[in-house]
C-alpha cells in the first residue's frame, strides 16, 4: 500500500484501459468536479491539442489547458473525444456549453503537480490527480 500526502483541495483517481480513455476520464472527472454533468448539454464543439515532454506532463498540460479554456470562454464540457494521444501529444474534441453559474460545485484553479501521478497497470492506466480550488 502506497502512503500519500495529499497537498491538494481536491484528489480523484482515474483510469483507461488505454490512454485514449484514460485522456477522456479524467478530462470527465475534472469537469464533474466543477458541476453537475447531468446539468450540461454536448451544444457546441470545439477542438483542442496539447503537448508535453512526457505521459505526466502532457496529462497535467491538458487538464491545464481545459481550465484555462473554461475560465476564458466560460464554458464548461460533458464530452470528450480524443482523437490522437501518444506520451507528448493530445488531440480532441470536447462538447459542452456556456457556464451557467447556479451549476458550479467548485472553481478548480489548477492541476497541483505534488499531487500528480501516472502510471502503467495490468488493466491500463491509473492516473492520481490533485486540484486547486479557490
Amino acid at each position: 500500500m502506497e502512503n500519500f500526502k495529499f497537498t491538494s483541495d481536491l484528489v480523484f483517481e482515474s483510469y483507461g484501459k488505454d490512454l485514449k480513455e484514460l485522456f477522456e476520464n479524467t478530462a470527465l472527472a475534472l469537469c464533474s468536479a466543477i458541476v453537475d454533468l447531468d446539468k450540461v448539454k454536448a451544444k457546441e464543439e470545439e477542438e483542442f491539442q496539447m503537448k508535453g515532454e512526457d505521459l505526466e506532463y502532457t496529462l497535467f498540460n491538458w487538464l491545464n489547458g481545459i481550465i484555462t479554456v473554461i475560465e476564458a470562454e466560460n464554458k464548461i464540457f460533458s464530452k470528450f473525444d480524443v482523437e490522437e494521444v501518444d506520451k507528448e501529444h493530445v488531440r480532441a474534441k470536447m462538447w459542452g456549453e456556456a457556464l451557467k453559474p447556479g451549476i458550479i460545485k467548485n472553481k478548480i484553479n489548477a492541476p497541483d503537480s505534488s499531487n500528480f501521478k501516472v502510471e502503467k497497470t495490468n488493466e491500463g492506466y491509473k492516473a492520481i490527480i490533485g486540484l486547486k480550488t479557490e
